[in-house]
């Protein structure tokens, strides 16, 4: 009965996300360099929509950094503080990136590691259209891609100021680390 009651209140609690993943269409991400409005895909990306917004309502992005910056590619951010300590993370959220969403200019997505299934709080956004990071069906079976979640719709002269940084190595990164620590001051949902 006990794990019954477990399961009952783990599903009404992930429920509650994504309900409120679906009330949140946007969010800001402020930055040391300007804001970034985002707008979110719920309908498209439920779990990573919900994920984003449970680790922006609990003040995990705040005061952590835009760690990697590939000039003309990307900019992540949302794992570690500027002295490199990763922040606690939640259990890892199912793969969406066969959702159809294509990782173009100003597309927000995804960070995760070699499995599809182990994205966690770190997202990116993309500089230019990063075709390579979608998902695709080959003949050989399916190429795992990164899920886009959102898209930038104000503040891409922000992105892509931070996207034309100096960069070198930091903490554990040998390069691509910003060599004045751009800083996610954090990030708000809007309804």
């Amino acid at each position: 009965m006990r794990q019954v009651l477990v399961v009952f209140a783990a599903a009404l609690f992930s429920f509650a996300l994504l309900s409120d993943a679906q009330a949140q269409k946007k969010a800001k991400i402020s930055t040391s360099m300007g804001d970034i409005l985002v707008e979110l895909y719920p309908d498209d990306a439920p779990e990573s929509v919900a994920n984003f917004l449970q680790y922006a309502t609990t003040g995990h992005y705040d005061r952590t950094i835009v760690h990697r910056v590939v000039k003309d590619y990307l900019i992540q951010g949302g794992g570690y503080s500027k002295y490199f300590n990763q922040r606690v993370l939640r259990e890892p959220i199912v793969y969406e990136g066969d959702n159809g969403l294509k990782n173009k200019r100003g597309a927000l997505s995804m960070a995760r590691g070699d499995s599809p299934d182990s994205a966690q709080a770190q997202w990116f956004i993309n500089i230019t259209d990063n075709t390579a990071l979608d998902h695709r069906v080959t003949d050989l079976g399916p190429i795992y891609g990164y899920a886009v979640f959102g898209k930038v719709i104000e503040g891409l002269d922000v992105v892509d100021a931070i996207g034309s940084v100096e960069t070198g190595p930091g903490g554990d990164f040998d390069a691509e680390v910003p060599v004045e620590p751009v800083i996610i001051l954090r990030v708000d949902p809007i309804d």
